[in-house]
């Protein structure tokens, strides 16, 4: 059993970690034993649109691309929304000849991002990276059977503690992103919210990964 995280942008290449390596397309590095790719919202360039979307096809082809993302919507930028959902809804097309897990990247736009995973049949897991909104939310995510990751936020923010505790443990993944602080301090925080000790928050990512990404 090993300690799981969901996503992250660089590599501690720890023996006892798994590491989801968040890759884009047009800055892909070699060398990862786990990753996943997709285009970000805030890296959409119509320009490279159709490269990027070969890489991606490229890349989930392989076995050491274990999902796609990080791709979703994002209503606080500057990009067009329109087009953000049709590449989001783009990869999702990609992907329905691998069914890999989907890792999202979702701001102001569950209500979206819900209707597009309907919209593309993809029976596939879908994981919300660096979950910090209320339980209402939450709610809904789940109720869409929905996994919910944590990490900056929980350690962050006092109120998303309860939140998290709420959450059925079948539907938690932990990871750092780009925070200063180890995994190993994220498990004891969110091990210290679900008052269990951090082998039992072990055991419950890594159950849920063996599920989501057998």
């Amino acid at each position: 059993m090993k300690y799981v995280n969901l996503h992250t942008h660089t590599s501690r290449n720890l023996s006892n970690t798994i590491e989801i390596v968040n890759q884009y397309p047009h800055d892909f590095q070699e060398g990862f034993s786990t990753y996943s790719i997709g285009i970000h919202p805030w890296y959409l360039e119509e320009s490279r649109l159709e490269e990027d979307l070969k890489i991606i096809k490229s890349k989930l082809s392989t076995n050491e691309c274990i999902a796609l993302g990080e791709c979703g919507l994002d209503k606080r930028i500057e990009k067009i929304y329109s087009s953000q959902i049709a590449v989001f809804e783009a990869q999702l097309d990609l992907n329905k000849s691998f069914s890999k897990p989907v890792i999202l990247h979702c701001v102001a736009s569950f209500d979206e991002v819900i209707s597009s995973k309907k919209n593309s049949g993809l029976t596939c897991p879908f994981i919300i990276h660096g979950f910090s909104k209320n339980e209402q939310v939450a709610k809904q995510l789940l109720k869409q059977d929905f996994y919910l990751s944590f990490g900056k936020y929980l350690l962050r923010n006092p109120d998303l503690r309860e939140v998290f505790a709420q959450i059925p443990n079948e539907k938690i993944f932990l990871e750092t992103d780009t925070i200063a602080e180890s995994l190993e301090e994220v498990y004891t925080f969110a091990a210290q919210c679900k008052n269990i000790s951090v082998e039992e928050m072990q055991a419950i990512v890594w159950e849920n990964y063996v599920r989501v990404f057998s």
